[in-house]
């Protein structure tokens, strides 16, 4: 059976999945201001490798993990509430990008799954 990264469009998928994503959460005023001292183009490219990785692609991810890597944006207030929000966008994301439901269910359950830690808790 073939990868979720494969069924979805492989590579140029991620790419413009992770576009039309973070597009949503740099106009979300909700959570905005999590990444005003980011490089964008950074953290694309991680999320990218991130996303390619929990999905089942060539795993080229080599950040922090969930925990480490969002530990600083914790003590700034980051909450369940701003968490919401940015797997919201990914579900829109996916869903506009044409993913089968099935596979949008399959990507938000590994989101899902990263929230405790994600969260610190």
């Amino acid at each position: 059976m073939s990868s979720v990264y494969e069924r979805i469009g492989g590579e140029p998928a991620m790419a413009a999945a992770v576009e039309v994503f973070y597009r949503k959460v740099l106009g979300d005023e909700r959570i905005s201001h999590f990444f005003e001292d980011v490089d964008m183009e950074r953290q694309a490219a991680k999320q990218k490798a991130f996303l390619t990785m929990v999905c089942g692609g060539p795993s080229a991810y080599s950040g922090k993990d969930m925990r480490a890597g969002h530990k600083h944006l914790v003590e700034r207030g980051l909450n369940a509430s701003h968490f919401d929000a940015v797997a919201g966008h990914l579900k829109e994301t996916l869903e506009e990008l044409g993913v089968p439901a099935e596979l949008v269910g399959q990507v938000m359950a590994v989101a899902e799954g990263a929230r405790a830690d994600v969260l610190n808790r």
